[in-house]
């Protein structure tokens, strides 16, 4: 069983799942995910409320 890594990913909240998905896949932090967030889509636990709230918060930079 994998340690609870709560549900925010680099200072983004978007939910337990999707954290522990983006995570699980390499990611450490929003410099690190693709350019196309929706690539992310793919991931079990990742939805497209995450995927806009990432986008959002790379957009404010």
């Amino acid at each position: 069983m994998t340690a609870d890594r709560g549900p925010t990913f680099d200072g983004i909240k978007i939910g337990r799942p999707a954290t522990g998905a983006v995570i699980d896949a390499g990611y450490s932090s929003l410099s690190d995910l693709p350019d196309d967030l929706d690539a992310l889509a793919t991931l079990h636990g990742v939805g497209p409320k995450a995927i806009r709230l990432l986008q959002e918060a790379r957009e404010r930079g």
